[in-house]
C-alpha cells in the first residue's frame, strides 16, 4: 500500500490542498495554501547487500532472521533504508553493519528493484564478508550463512530479496555477474 500524502505543511502546519501547482508542473502536488510551499512526496530507497563468504563452488550467502515488523521472523538480505548524507554503497554497508555485524568488502551495485505500489525502489550491492564473526543488532534475531540449496525460500521476508538471491545463484552459476532492473508488482 502506498504511503500517505502529506496532510500538513511541514513550513507552517496548515492544512494541505492536493492540486496541480501553478508552477508548471503536471502532477497533483500536496500545496499549502496558506505559505504556498509546495510537498513532494517521493520514494524510499532502500540499500542492502548480497554477503557471501567462500570459493565459488561452495560460497554462501548471509541472511538475516528479522526481528522487526513487517515480517518477524522471515529471512532477509541485510537491508534499510537509506539515510541522508550517505551515499547508497555506505548505506547498504551501514545496514550490513547494524542488522548482521558483518565485516565486509563492497562489491558492485548489483540489482535495483522498484516497487511501485510502496513508493520505494530497493537496490543490492554484492559483497564479500571478510569474517564470520557476526553481531546482530536489535532488528535481527539471528545473522546465518546458507548455501543455495538451504535457502529457506518460503520464509524469505520480501519479495526483492528471494528475486535478488535467485539473480544472484542463476549468476553464479553462469559464472559471470550483471546489473539486473526488476520491476516488482
Amino acid at each position: 500500500m502506498p504511503r500517505s500524502p502529506t496532510l500538513h505543511c511541514r513550513s507552517c502546519g496548515t492544512a494541505v490542498v492536493l492540486r496541480v501547482p501553478d508552477d508548471g508542473d503536471t502532477r497533483e502536488r500536496a500545496v499549502c495554501p496558506a505559505c504556498a510551499t509546495i510537498h513532494y512526496d517521493n520514494p524510499l530507497i532502500v540499500v542492502g547487500t548480497v554477503p557471501v563468504w567462500g570459493p565459488p563452488e561452495a560460497e554462501q550467502v548471509l541472511l538475516c532472521k528479522r526481528n522487526i515488523e513487517p515480517r518477524w521472523g522471515k529471512w532477509t538480505l541485510p537491508a534499510g533504508f537509506m539515510e541522508l548524507n550517505e551515499t547508497t554503497a555506505e548505506g547498504a554497508a551501514r545496514e550490513t553493519d547494524e542488522e548482521a555485524g558483518a565485516h565486509i568488502e563492497m562489491g558492485p551495485l548489483y540489482a535495483m528493484m522498484n516497487v511501485v505500489r510502496v513508493g520505494q525502489v530497493h537496490m543490492f550491492y554484492r559483497a564479500r564478508l571478510l569474517d564470520l564473526n557476526f553481531d546482530p543488532g536489535h532488528e535481527t534475531i539471528e545473522a546465518r550463512m546458507f548455501a543455495e540449496a538451504d535457502i529457506p525460500w518460503d520464509e524469505i521476508a520480501f519479495q526483492t530479496v528471494k528475486v535478488t538471491l535467485e539473480r544472484y545463484f542463476e549468476d553464479r552459476r553462469r559464472g559471470a555477474f550483471g546489473l539486473h532492473t526488476v520491476d516488482i508488482d
